[in-house]
């Protein structure tokens, strides 16, 4: 398994899989590695000859109070984890490779991205857009992998992808949990015992919403006040939103039907977590 800092090394060697007919897979993240991320890399080893992942802290998706310091980092455990998920290339450059001296281009979307973790962190999805185009176009990867615990960025990025003419195969994996529901986070470093204990409150919340869901309540206002209602009961989390929208067009809707996303950003102390649940037509 390579690692390497620099765009050019990246395209010399996607150049050379390429002229060999291999299939390219490509996983974005910002490391500090956990199982989410390697479900990920193990699906895109499934599927791909070759699997590039990327691990850079991109600083244009966080706004001017956010952590974008303090965000953990361990390139030598993520090293070690990528290579045991078979991964063959480590893309992870600099700051000033990925934006150098004068960069002033973004890409930017309206619509999804205006609604749940768009409304609280206004720069946060022009960013993450701006750098996955870059990703996609340094790489140029056959299939990319996200994970669907955010799933907001992932139907951005699916639209994107469509909108701007990617040639590339979205993917989506479903959130990878801790034994007693907490979805995997990097963030979840942040919390210490009595936050991570109360943090809780977002997996009981989205298993309660399932569950009226499944028993058949179609009113997202009864859904949401009942989950509201655990959260509420926990004194550490203070509820940034917690949403039903369409899975489309990220606009609330009233009624569950159709492919819906049930989301939820709370803070727990100072750390912002998130978790959701989709529910697909029949």
């Amino acid at each position: 398994m390579n690692i390497v800092s620099t765009v050019n090394e990246v395209r010399y060697a996607v150049k050379e899989w390429k002229q060999n007919g291999l299939k390219i897979g490509l996983v974005p993240t910002m490391g500090f590695l956990h199982e989410g991320h390697l479900s990920l890399i193990k699906k895109a080893v499934s599927e791909n000859d070759r699997v590039i992942v990327s691990i850079f802290v991109n600083p244009t998706q966080f706004g001017p109070n956010e952590d974008f310091e303090t965000y953990p980092r361990d390139l030598n455990k993520d090293v070690d984890l990528c290579r045991e998920a078979g991964a063959d290339l480590i893309f992870h450059p600099e700051p000033e490779e990925m934006y150098p001296d004068g960069f002033c281009t973004s890409v930017n979307m309206t619509g999804l991205t205006d609604a749940l973790c768009g409304k609280s962190r206004p720069v946060h999805f022009q960013g993450v857009c701006t750098v996955v185009s870059k990703l996609f176009n340094i790489t140029t990867p056959d299939n990319a992998y996200f994970g669907e615990k955010d799933a907001q960025q992932l139907a951005i990025i699916r639209r994107m992808v469509k909108d701007l003419n990617f040639d590339i195969k979205i993917t989506g994996c479903p959130i990878v949990r801790e034994e007693d529901g907490l979805a995997k986070s990097s963030r979840n470093t942040y919390l210490n015992p009595e936050e991570r204990c109360a943090a809780l409150v977002l997996s009981k919340a989205v298993k309660l919403g399932v569950q009226l869901v499944e028993s058949g309540e179609t009113s997202s206002e009864v859904i949401l006040k009942q989950m509201k209602e655990v959260i509420d009961n926990e004194p550490l989390a203070r509820i940034d939103y917690i949403e039903i929208v369409d899975m489309n067009t990220m606009k609330n809707t009233d009624t569950i039907k159709g492919d819906v996303l049930c989301a939820m950003a709370v803070y727990i102390g100072k750390t912002r977590l998130i978790d959701n649940f989709i529910h697909h037509a029949d």
